[in-house]
């Protein structure tokens, strides 16, 4: 049986219209977690979060990324990478996802940043907009030994 070590959540928006802001196309912070994860070695983390887009515009796309150990997007960084087509609709629609790190060194903490930004599929201009709620939140456990 695995171990839980720890929990933490980032809220930058708990409800739909805010922040009310353009999703551009360089990556924008919308949440970061600090786990701690006592220098374990074998650990599992779990990574989960929701973002509310809208979109007029017909093949517009965004990505969520998350980097590890930093708060600053590096690509270096990045650990997951999810593109998803925006919906066409005058309202917001809410998008989750789910990813793990299974690679993380051993360290007192490990950090987490997630990250938002927009592109075309058709190559037109993104007409979207960041409309909440915005939500990032991890686990740590520690694998069972075998």
């Amino acid at each position: 049986m695995g171990e839980f070590l720890d929990l933490r959540s980032s809220m930058n928006s708990g409800s739909t219209g805010s922040p009310g802001v353009a999703v551009s196309a360089t990556p924008a912070l919308f949440g970061v977690i600090g786990l701690q994860t006592n220098n374990v070695v074998n650990k599992v983390i779990t990574l989960t979060g929701m973002v509310g887009v809208s979109a007029l515009g017909v093949g517009s796309t965004f990505a969520i990324q998350i980097c590890r150990g930093t708060t600053v997007f590096n690509p270096a960084n990045v650990i997951y990478t999810t593109v998803q087509g925006v919906r066409v609709s005058a309202f917001s629609e809410t998008y989750t996802f789910t990813a793990q790190d299974l690679l993380a060194p051993a360290s007192a903490e490990t950090i987490y940043s997630s990250f938002i930004s927009g592109g075309s599929l058709l190559g037109l201009l993104f007409t979207g907009e960041r409309t909440g709620p915005e939500v990032f939140w991890g686990i740590a456990s520690q694998s069972a030994p075998d």
